[in-house]
């Protein structure tokens, strides 16, 4: 069971009314995050192409969720890694955030074969029955085929990068470990020193085949992620020759501070990190 993310579920008193469930990929929230709070962002879509679309992996139909400025080609990719909870509400949010930005933001239903992760109450039986079946094997082929179909839809893949947030994060570790290509990454409080699933290996054991720069954003107060394995992962990388990697440790900030639909929001920190998020892919070549 993953302490930081029902730590970070603990409930407050400034909920909405807002309690509606995910139903389909980007739509509605996951019922584990139910009711979500009353500092929830809403994007809207104006200006925007923006809902579900299906990117082949094989002979699988891979739901995803897509924002795109509307009529725009040669844009820059950003793959959107959903944390455990999958493509629901808040990570269609932070696609449109990206759109609006310039971006074709893709957020790829990484789940869909083990079950409909929005649909779990129950955070240990989500991660026993779905969440701990994804391997980074299957998620890394799953990402590929996503900047495969970016490329045909508008995407310039020449610019590419990733983001992604708990589980998440650690997928967007693992993806630059798998992908060379990769222009630029951000990982938002993602687990260093343990995997999900069975056999898949840390990525501070993966550090020497991650050649892109990666900006890092985490809490100090993470109970789930202790700053000593970040501190180890920094190390493994320097010393693999990988220099372009940035740490961000954000004093009394506990896991899932970026999730504004939970109690867990830190708007302070939330914000500094989105500001250095889009100034990492400029800087990096992604925008």
């Amino acid at each position: 069971m993953l302490k930081e993310e029902i730590d970070s579920l603990t409930p407050s008193r400034d909920f909405s009314r807002r309690s509606f469930v995910q139903t389909t990929v980007g739509s509605g929230f996951a019922a584990a995050v139910l009711p979500v709070t009353a500092q929830t962002i809403t994007t809207d879509t104006a200006g925007l192409e923006a809902g579900s679309v299906d990117i082949p992996v094989g002979d699988f139909q891979m739901p995803a969720y897509r924002a795109a400025p509307a009529g725009r080609k040669n844009l820059p990719v950003v793959l959107v890694a959903s944390e455990i909870f999958g493509v629901h509400e808040h990570i269609a949010d932070v696609c449109r955030r990206f759109a609006k930005q310039g971006y074709l933001a893709i957020a790829p239903e990484l789940f869909a074969r083990h079950g409909n992760a929005g649909a779990y109450a129950d955070i240990p039986k989500l991660i026993s029955e779905v969440v701990s079946k994804a391997s980074d094997a299957q998620v890394n082929g799953d990402l590929d085929a996503a900047v495969a179909w970016a490329a045909a839809h508008g995407g310039d893949t020449g610019k590419l990068g990733i983001t992604g947030f708990c589980w998440g994060g650690r997928a967007v570790w693992s993806y630059a470990a798998h992908n060379p290509r990769l222009t630029a990454a951000v990982a938002w409080y993602g687990p260093v020193a343990r995997s999900y699933h069975a056999g898949d290996k840390t990525v501070i054991e993966r550090a020497a085949s991650i050649k892109a720069p990666v900006l890092a954003l985490y809490g100090a107060a993470d109970g789930g992620i202790p700053v000593e394995t970040l501190t180890q992962l920094e190390a493994a990388l320097k010393a693999a020759g990988n220099t372009r990697c940035e740490f961000v440790v954000y004093p009394d900030t506990p896991h899932a501070f970026h999730a504004d639909y939970r109690p867990s929001y830190r708007k302070a920190a939330a914000e500094d990190g989105w500001a250095r998020c889009l100034a990492w892919f400029r800087t990096h070549g992604v925008a």
